[in-house]
């Protein structure tokens, strides 16, 4: 997928190098926008359904502040409660409702294929925010934009990356579509962290083979000196049977400074697609790392804005006149 005016964006198997590239650089370009030094107004008149039927803080809020940073307006749908989903209305009909209502969707929603299912109905493109434990490619594009800067600084690229995933990863969609997207690039070592249980689903595993990189796939973090990101995922509690399921593997892989500097390189890159599970029996990721220069968590939620303002940019096809329309930002001005 080169030419992205008009379309869906609802899997990162749409996505070819090239393209990825072309979000990458719009993605930049955004960086004084986001940071409210200029402002731009080039979807002024435009507006935002953003649907969110799974609770969701980082992913809602960046959507819609991305939207906002561009000039556009938003309108907001949370819960499933709180739609005509709970009335019985099909996807389908609630698609071809709001798409009337919009320029655009985001759109998240806890069953597998259901916002591919929406955008079939919908009269305008529609943006995956997430869909079960299948896919999130928004949040693999922010991931691999983070990756591609984090190198940057330390003086490397995506290719020969070694990338250790720990966690959920059975039913952690971030690692399934960031993995997808690692598969475009050259002599990848993915190394795969995990209980059995909570295994790489076999599609993943497939495509990681088929493109011919490096795969380890372990219970235990050991080895792991060379790693260039570490990239912890939460137990999705939320897609287990039970509770006490969930349980059974809460805070197996937790990562704090003394198991960091003892297992990783002093410059390995610490990832996490957040919320982060702090919770004493959980402690993911400890805030004793909260001093360490290598977490990057918070700048990925930073790059998420950046990322989401490029996809609409593109997607609404005005990603050329966003400087046409800059301005400048009154308060920050005069704040001094």
């Amino acid at each position: 997928m080169s030419h992205f005016t008009g379309h869906h964006i609802l899997s990162v198997n749409q996505f070819e190098r090239e393209a990825i590239e072309k979000i990458f650089t719009v993605a930049h370009s955004m960086e004084p926008y986001a940071r409210r030094q200029k402002r731009t107004s080039v979807l002024t008149g435009a507006i935002l359904g953003n649907l969110f039927f799974e609770p969701s803080t980082r992913t809602r809020v960046s959507f819609g502040t991305a939207f906002n940073l561009l000039g556009g307006e938003v309108r907001e749908t949370t819960g499933m409660s709180n739609s005509a989903l709970a009335k019985g209305e099909s996807l389908y009909d609630t698609a071809r409702v709001l798409s009337g209502y919009s320029d655009i969707i985001a759109m998240r929603h806890p069953q597998a294929g259901s916002v591919k299912e929406f955008a079939e109905g919908s009269r305008v493109p529609v943006i995956n925010g997430g869909d079960g434990a299948n896919e999130h490619p928004t949040q693999a594009l922010l991931d691999l934009y983070t990756i591609q800067r984090e190198l940057e600084y330390n003086g490397k690229g995506i290719d020969g990356l070694h990338i250790a995933m720990i966690g959920d990863l059975r039913y952690g969609r971030t690692v399934h579509s960031l993995s997808k997207l690692l598969c475009l690039y050259k002599n990848i070592h993915f190394t795969l962290i995990s209980p059995a249980e909570l295994a790489m689903p076999d599609n993943v595993i497939a495509a990681i083979e088929n493109a011919g990189h490096r795969l380890t796939v372990t219970d235990h973090i050991d080895g792991m000196v060379d790693a260039d990101i570490c990239y912890q995922t939460r137990i999705q509690e939320e897609r287990f049977p039970s509770q006490d399921e969930a349980n059974k593997y809460r805070g197996r892989f937790r990562l704090n400074q003394t198991i960091y500097t003892r297992h990783f390189q002093s410059k390995t890159v610490i990832m996490h697609p957040l919320p982060r599970d702090s919770r004493t029996e959980a402690n993911e990721l400890d805030n004793d790392l909260n001093s360490n220069p290598n977490l990057a968590i918070f700048r990925q939620t930073d790059n998420g804005v950046l990322v989401r303002m490029a996809l609409f940019a593109i997607t609404l096809g005005v990603e050329h006149l966003v400087s046409k329309y800059e301005h400048d930002v009154v308060w920050y001005t005069n704040k001094s």
